[in-house]
């Protein structure tokens, strides 16, 4: 067993008060809590891993490459297959707050190695 205690835990920002916490970094699953800024949108992106988001706090959109999109809120989420474009948009004025749980695990530096040159 390994205990990750919030406020102890690996963070950063990939922009600004975009703040994230690796609440578990191992091969088979990584979970990420995340809080997005009022108005962010993530770029378009996508990555090998499945990917559940679960909404905690305010209100989350995620539109996809092929189309759909889905308004989330507190308690709801959503399945994006690995390999699915995806943008996770945060319609509110205030900040909202979501974990992400990846499978297989995903570097918790997506960010940082995606804003490199």
């Amino acid at each position: 067993m390994r205990v990750i205690l919030f406020n102890e835990a690996e963070t950063y920002e990939p922009h600004k008060d975009w703040k994230r916490v690796s609440l578990c970094s191992e091969a088979e699953i990584s979970v990420e809590h995340f809080v997005k800024p009022a108005g962010h949108a993530s770029p378009d992106h996508s990555h090998p891993n499945a990917q559940v988001l679960i909404v905690i706090e305010g209100r989350l959109t995620v539109s996809t490459g092929s189309g759909e999109e889905a308004d989330l809120q507190p308690g709801d989420a959503v399945f994006i297959p690995g390999n699915e474009r995806h943008v996770v948009t945060n319609p509110l004025d205030r900040p909202s707050t979501a974990i992400d749980i990846f499978v297989p695990g995903r570097s918790f530096d997506f960010w940082k190695k995606r804003a490199q040159p």
